[in-house]
């Protein structure tokens, strides 16, 4: 088990927390870890995160589950043909209220699986380094790096003015 080096930042501002993050990632770092008090846009901005791919598990979720609607009610009607009034068996608006509820349980389901597998949960491995302050007020930001560029990642940080700036070991 190898240990990487980083170095924790604790930032009072969200404006020093976005500068700092863009000009790691101008740097080149990429693995950086970001604390804040609440879900922020201009930090998910300065990370570099687009949409959300959560959109596509529910698509595909919904498309199967209004497939699967269609394939069982057709399935069910073929295998145990029960002729009412002249009706075909196959009777696509009879369908509907069971492939709309297929089409949103499935569509809904895979949202919940798309959120856990993004998020990475349940996460086993400990928080790398923490401080109870981020929940607080402050914004942290951890980058791993190693010899002379953990020096450049301090220059980078103390550029912003943190209120805390430590090295911590994380367990990779």
């Amino acid at each position: 088990m190898s240990t990487a080096q980083g170095i924790l930042a604790s930032y009072e501002y969200l404006d020093s927390t976005v500068d700092a993050i863009e000009n790691l990632r101008k740097a080149g770092f990429k693995n950086l870890k970001v604390y804040a008090p609440y879900p922020e846009h201009h930090i998910e901005h300065a990370l570099g995160y687009g949409e959300s791919p959560v959109r596509v598990f529910t698509l595909v979720g919904a498309l199967t589950g209004t497939a699967t609607g269609f394939a069982f009610t057709s399935w069910t009607a073929v295998d145990w043909p029960l002729a009412v009034g002249g009706k075909p068996m196959i009777s696509i608006p009879a369908f509907i209220p069971i492939v709309f509820e297929m089409t949103v349980l499935f569509g809904a389901l895979s949202t919940v699986i798309g959120l856990f597998i993004l998020s990475r949960l349940p996460n086993i491995k400990p928080a790398v380094v923490y401080d109870p302050e981020f929940t607080a007020g402050r914004y942290g930001i951890y980058v791993e790096a190693d010899g002379s560029r953990l020096e450049e990642a301090r220059k980078i940080m103390n550029a912003e003015e943190p209120i805390e700036l430590r090295e911590g070991a994380a367990d990779a």
